[in-house]
C-alpha cells in the first residue's frame, strides 16, 4: 500500500504539467493507473476500518455492551471483504490490469460447432455486461447456416484480462442437437483465445514492417451496411510467427489498420509471455501446466452440468452459466493457478 500511495503521488504530480495532455494516449494511461491505485488504497482503508470495528465490537461484547450476534455479523462482513481483497491480489501481473481481446473459433462439426461458438460469444458478452465491462465488436465471420465461424471482441475495464486469462483453451458442448432430425446427442468444440490489449507505451513490442503482409476485404457479419459496402476490413499477418489479426470495426480502413496493428502487437506480447511461462514450468518440476489448445471446460446440457477440468469446479445450472454467470468459474481457476495440483479428469 505504501508503494501504491507513492505511485499515486508521483503520477498525480505529472498531471500538473501544462503539457500533460499533449499526448492524450499517455495521459489517459497515467490517469487509469492513478484510478487503479486509488481503488486499492480505498479498499484497504475500508478493510482496516472494518477490522477496527470488529475489534471494538468484540471488546464491547466482553463488557456486555454488545451481543454475540452483532459480533458474528461484523465478523462475517469483515471476512468477506478480506477474502475479496486476498483474491484480487492474485491479479498482480502487469498485464492483468489491461483490457482484453477475446477470439472464438469454431472447431470441427460444421453448423453445430458454429452454433456453439455463437453461444459462447453470447455468454462472454453477458458476463462482461453484468460485471460492468464494455464490449466492442472487432471482427465476426458468420457460419454458412447458423452461428459464427470466428469472432473477436474487445472487453474494456479494470482487470479485464486478469479475470479472463484462464479462458484460453477448448470448450466442449454435449447436447441433443437441434440441427439433427433424429435427436441424437452431439459433441461440439470451440476454441477461445484471450490476450491483453496493449494500448500505451508502458510495454514495447517491436515489429518490422518487412515481417507484415496486409490484406483488405469487404466486411461481413456485425457492423451494419455502411461498414459492408466497401473494402474497409483489414487483415495483417506476421509472417515469422503466422499470427493473424483482423478488424472490421470501423468504416475507415486507416482506423481498422491501426486497430489491427494493436491487436497484432498484443498477440505477439502474449506469445512471448507464454514462451516465458513454458520455460518457467520446465524449471519448476512437478508443477501442473495447461497447454494452449487443451480442453478446459465441458458443458453437458442434457445431464445438466458444467465442469472446469483444471480446478474441478462444477455446477448443475448450465443455463445460468451460458447466460453469463461465469464469475465463480473464473475465481476457481485463478485460485487453482496459485497452487495447481493436477488436471481433473473429465466425466460424461
Amino acid at each position: 500500500m505504501d508503494n501504491r500511495a507513492r505511485e499515486v503521488e508521483d503520477l498525480t504530480s505529472q498531471t500538473l504539467d501544462p503539457n500533460f495532455w499533449n499526448d492524450p494516449k499517455r495521459a489517459e494511461g497515467i490517469q487509469r493507473k492513478i484510478g487503479l491505485n486509488k481503488k486499492w488504497l480505498d479498499d484497504f482503508a475500508t478493510l482496516a476500518r472494518e477490522v477496527d470495528d470488529l475489534e471494538g465490537l468484540f471488546e464491547f461484547q466482553k463488557e456486555g455492551m454488545a451481543t454475540e450476534e452483532e459480533v458474528d455479523s461484523q465478523y462475517k462482513r469483515t471476512l468477506e471483504i478480506l477474502e475479496d481483497a486476498e483474491f484480487r491480489s492474485t491479479l498482480n501481473q502487469k498485464e492483468d490490469e489491461m483490457n482484453a481481446v477475446l477470439t472464438i473459433n469454431a472447431g470441427a462439426g460444421g453448423t453445430e460447432a458454429c452454433d456453439w461458438s455463437s453461444m459462447i460469444l453470447r455468454m462472454y458478452r453477458m458476463w462482461a455486461e453484468r460485471n460492468g465491462f464494455k464490449v466492442i465488436d472487432i471482427f465476426e465471420q458468420e457460419g454458412d447456416t447458423a452461428g459464427i465461424k470466428s469472432a473477436s471482441i474487445e472487453i474494456r475495464g479494470d482487470y479485464a484480462y486478469g479475470w479472463l486469462k484462464g479462458e484460453n483453451g477448448v470448450h466442449r458442448l454435449v447436447r441433443i442437437s437441434p440441427f439433427n432430425a433424429q435427436g441424437k446427442r452431439q459433441t461440439s468444440f470451440s476454441s477461445v483465445f484471450v490476450y491483453p490489449l496493449i494500448e500505451d507505451d508502458s510495454i514495447e513490442v517491436h515489429v518490422s514492417p518487412d515481417d507484415l503482409r496486409w490484406d483488405v476485404f469487404r466486411a461481413s457479419g456485425a457492423g451494419g451496411q455502411h461498414v459492408n459496402r466497401t473494402e474497409s476490413a483489414v487483415r495483417v499477418t506476421h509472417i515469422p510467427t503466422g499470427i493473424v489479426a483482423e478488424c472490421q470495426q470501423d468504416r475507415s480502413q486507416h482506423r481498422n489498420r491501426e486497430i489491427a496493428m494493436n491487436l497484432l502487437k498484443s498477440r505477439l506480447y502474449e506469445l512471448e509471455m507464454r514462451k516465458r511461462q513454458a520455460e518457467k514450468d520446465k524449471i519448476e518440476a512437478g508443477k501442473s501446466k495447461i497447454e494452449w489448445g487443451s480442453q478446459i471446460r465441458s458443458y453437458v446440457l442434457d445431464d445438466r452440468w458444467v465442469k472446469d477440468l483444471r480446478s474441478g469446479y462444477k455446477v448443475h445450472n448450465p443455463d445460468n452459466v451460458l447466460n453469463g454467470d461465469l464469475q465463480e468459474f473464473l475465481k476457481a481457476y485463478l485460485m487453482w493457478e496459485r497452487n495447481p495440483t493436477g488436471v481433473v479428469e473429465d466425466e460424461d
